[in-house]
């Protein structure tokens, strides 16, 4: 699938790598979905094809270099890529919470080996805002003094929680959310057959972030609203629907879910507003208020997401009509 929102940084890579002046560390700043983590694959695909730099004018990352190391990138059995992520907990489907000490410690005993194949061994951090304190001390040290031909990627959604002596070993690269326009026709490239008035309100709901966009998209936005108002109009007087919700939006694997919940219910509750009369909206807008902190709560990373979904499923249902407003 073709990128979107790299040109800038991928032009800053490829000038420093020309230049034969690489640094050492890159920070990949932005918000979530923006293709980060695409980026730093190219970039370790680039450096595990390429030479050390300095030479040929090479256009693009893309460019094929060295199809025998290409083939082993493709695989994912290239010696010098080395990618560090939160790890599956105890054989199940969820992500741990936090990159740990020990992941990192393993990666430091890899670098002190001899490269086995190639010019440059690469290091993956997706992301980076995932480890634990006395891991991101333990990647410090490390980025204060490099093994020679190692570079570090290091994925960043939220770069200003991150400690700032990290940030200041690493040459940010910034990843800027992309315009409506270029948004929409990239969308439309992506997915053909859906209507133009509908790319265009995908493209103003995802904010410029690409991979927000295509979330909605292949989420079922229409079939969640349903749920949503479901709740809103019945009360769900036996917690049945926001159970349900619960569920549907909680655990690692269904974030995905739980941030599409987050983006439509501000609009949804906007919409219930315009219904009301009135004397009735002061309470929607209470719940709109609490329906934002909520929101703020989970964006920061530190939540239950099944507590989130039934919360925000409270909500709703106080917003459901009484017997006195359905009278009226």
């Amino acid at each position: 699938m073709a990128m979107i929102g790299h040109d800038d940084a991928e032009k800053s890579f490829l000038e420093a790598w020309h230049a034969g002046r690489q640094h050492h560390a890159w920070l990949l700043a932005g918000p979530q979905g923006m293709g980060k983590g695409s980026f730093a694959a190219r970039v370790a695909r680039f450096l595990a094809t390429h030479g050390r730099g300095g030479g040929d004018q090479v256009a693009t990352l893309d460019d094929p270099g060295d199809a025998a190391a290409n083939k082993l990138v493709e695989a994912g059995n290239h010696p010098e890529i080395i990618r560090l992520t939160r790890q599956v907990k105890d054989k199940g489907k969820e992500l741990a919470r936090n990159i740990t000490i020990d992941q990192v410690r393993g990666v430091i005993r890899r670098l002190h080996l001899s490269l086995s194949l190639g010019d440059w061994r690469v290091i993956i951090v997706d992301a980076v805002d995932d480890l634990e304190t006395d891991g991101a001390n333990a990647l410090l040290k490390t980025l204060e003094e490099p093994p020679a031909q190692t570079l570090f990627l290091l994925v960043s959604h939220s770069p200003g929680r991150l400690l700032p002596t990290i940030r200041s070993r690493c040459r940010t690269l910034r990843f800027q959310p992309v315009s409506g326009d270029v948004m929409a026709s990239w969308l439309h490239e992506q997915r053909s057959m859906l209507d133009m008035s509908e790319v265009r309100a995908i493209a103003a709901a995802a904010g410029g972030v690409p991979g927000k966009a295509l979330a909605l998209i292949d989420s079922d936005v229409s079939g969640m609203e349903k749920k949503l108002l479901a709740i809103a109009s019945s009360g769900d007087p036996g917690n049945r629907l926001r159970e349900a919700l619960a569920r549907e939006v909680g655990g690692t694997s269904n974030r995905a879910r739980l941030e599409l919940v987050i983006d439509i219910v501000p609009a949804l509750v906007s919409q219930l507003a315009r219904e009301r009369p009135i004397e009735d909206v002061a309470p929607v807008l209470a719940q709109w208020d609490r329906i934002q902190r909520n929101a703020r709560d989970a964006i920061r990373g530190s939540y239950d997401g099944a507590m989130v979904g039934f919360e925000i499923g409270n909500c709703l249902a106080d917003l459901a009509p009484r017997q006195g407003q359905a009278a009226r």
